[in-house]
């Protein structure tokens, strides 16, 4: 946890009390006493630093001091979901990585029972995304849509100019890429069996330009790792 993530609504007055997981990170982990600076930040709001002005053994109390702008999120994310517990570990590391909106989509291959899967519930999703803003030291909370149709979803929504599909056959991306234009990328990524050849016509025929990672077939949360890392 290098930054201390703090709902809006648990600032009162300038000040708020932790209990509980952050609590105990503070006690034990940071073995933090009254006076400390921790660095801080409100969800979907600036960063900065919280002073500790009282602890003991069940609450902490932070006078807040928040004035600094946060990292902006930087891309959005067009996955047709692995199975669950592979989707559950890559929340919080595309949420550090800087992910702003995450559309979950329908294809050929996507296994079925994905779409009644708990980690689909927000009180089950959204811990992990705060722990990815604890991870970066960000504080924009990701927002997660769900279009199981995905050629409904291709035609209906407003993407940025930069559209990329991932998937064989396309242009190698060459590492740091520099030629990835400043607007909110959008990467779209497919199933662990791939992206069907209808499926890439209809996102190209919608602006989206294919690229490849080489001639390795990678599982999901592999690539996208590596292509989101190859344009940070």
């Amino acid at each position: 946890m290098n930054r201390i993530i703090i709902e809006p609504e648990e600032i009162e007055k300038g000040c708020v009390v932790l209990s509980g997981r952050r609590f105990e990170h503070i006690k034990t982990v940071l073995k933090s006493d009254v006076g400390d600076i921790l660095k801080t930040g409100e969800l979907n709001g600036k960063i900065g630093t919280g002073k500790i002005a009282a602890i003991d053994d069940k609450s902490v109390t932070l006078e807040i001091d928040h004035s600094t702008d946060a990292p902006p999120p930087w891309f959005d994310l067009i996955l047709a979901p692995p199975r669950p517990r592979v989707f559950k570990r890559l929340l919080a590391q595309l949420t550090a990585l800087g992910m702003r909106k995450l559309f979950l989509v329908g294809a050929k291959k996507v296994e079925k029972d994905f779409w009644g899967a708990t980690i689909l519930k927000e009180e089950n999703y959204r811990p992990l995304l705060i722990e990815g803003l604890e991870q970066c030291g960000a504080t924009a909370l990701p927002e997660i849509r769900i279009s199981r149709n995905l050629k409904r979803f291709v035609e209906s929504q407003c993407l940025g100019p930069c559209r990329l599909i991932a998937h064989p056959g396309g242009r190698t991306v060459a590492p740091w890429a520099d030629t990835i234009e400043k607007s909110l990328p959008v990467f779209a990524v497919g199933p662990e069996g791939g992206w069907t050849d209808d499926e890439v016509a209809l996102f190209e025929a919608h602006g989206f330009s294919r690229v490849s990672l080489g001639p390795r077939i990678l599982r999901t949360d592999t690539a996208l790792l590596a292509l989101i890392g190859r344009y940070l």
